[in-house]
């Protein structure tokens, strides 16, 4: 008889070789700290509750040594194999998954360094809907708000809201598919659906959350801050009741 073919693994890589000018300050943004760990070690706190994430791979630039004396809880490996585009640090990544024994039909879930309000929730959401779609897909929010061209810093036209969504991440692949579509896009595409969808496939639209947002501009770190905050508030005071045997 035949020998099956494993199941497929889920991995999670992240790219983290951006500047993150437009955050300000300086430093690149997804080592800020914000809720009092770096905006990166908060997305990479969320894939580790998750027990299907055989691994997570970090993409740093290279010559990055945040992570060299890194001590902290989680288990994660790092490749100073990043790219000057986004498009080029996940290759890389991708490549460095399969060398190090990933298979082509795994799943790989690329995540924004900088969306630190990712939780294990809309993780397994997103696994749970897409581990059996032919293509994959990516958590979006369908756009809330009214949406204008512009032309010389005034109104061009007012384009119509319907069917028409805002991209998140995670965004779930297979490893090979993705690699594949990201070789033949080139550097251009801004996220991993663009380079699946020139290849001719269709993304499933997974929904996500408001609050998974992308934290770009100085503003945007008061409100993950404020959340954060929020956060853990409600976890330290689940923990302490928790302790009490109410009648």
């Amino acid at each position: 008889m035949p020998q099956s073919s494993p199941p497929a693994q889920f991995f999670a890589l992240v790219p983290c070789a951006g500047s993150g000018s437009r955050a300000g300050e300086g430093l690149p943004k997804q080592y800020r700290q914000v809720g009092g760990s770096a905006l990166v070690l908060h997305c990479l706190a969320a894939f580790a509750q998750v027990p299907r994430i055989a691994r997570s791979l970090v993409v740093v630039a290279p010559g990055d040594d945040f992570f060299a004396d890194y001590q902290g809880p989680l288990a994660l490996s790092v490749a100073a194999v990043g790219g000057s585009t986004r498009a080029a640090s996940v290759r890389n990544g991708l490549g460095r998954l399969l060398a190090d024994g990933a298979h082509s039909d795994d799943w790989v879930l690329v995540h924004d360094a900088a969306r630190c309000l990712i939780t294990a929730q809309l993780i397994e959401r997103l696994m749970d809907a897409c581990i059996n779609d032919p293509v994959g897909g990516l958590l979006a929010v369908p756009l809330p708000d009214t949406l204008k061209s512009e032309h010389l810093g005034r109104v061009a036209a007012t384009i119509d809201r319907q069917h028409k969504w805002l991209a998140q991440t995670p965004q779930m692949f297979r490893i090979g598919a993705l690699a594949q579509a990201l070789d033949a896009a080139g550097n251009a595409v801004t996220d991993e659906a663009s380079a699946m969808e020139l290849a001719g496939n269709q993304p499933l639209l997974v929904p996500g959350d408001a609050l998974n947002f992308k934290v770009t501009y100085a503003e945007d770190f008061a409100l993950a801050h404020t959340v954060l905050t929020a956060r853990a508030a409600s976890v330290h005071s689940q923990t302490t009741n928790s302790a009490y045997d109410y009648p």
